[in-house]
């Protein structure tokens, strides 16, 4: 899975400093919100032609591994 994640770009001078596909203008949040309106993954493919089946997945990861971490409660 970390094969994966490198596929997710951050650069600060990018969308707002965002996390994107592959450098590309296409950020997680993009592929997510497509999920999120009932997308299936071939057709955010079909509707964004420069991503790969990877960079869907890789995008799935990233943002459980962003959810994913240890909430202290004092």
């Amino acid at each position: 899975m970390s094969d994966l994640l490198k596929r997710i770009t951050v650069n600060p001078k990018q969308c707002g400093g965002r996390p994107c596909i592959r450098g590309m203008r296409i950020r997680v949040s993009d592929v997510l919100d497509l999920f999120a309106a009932g997308l299936s993954a071939e057709e955010i493919l079909e509707d964004l032609p420069d991503l790969e089946m990877d960079d869907v997945r890789a995008s799935l990861v990233y943002a459980a591994r962003k959810l994913n971490h240890p909430v202290l409660v004092a």
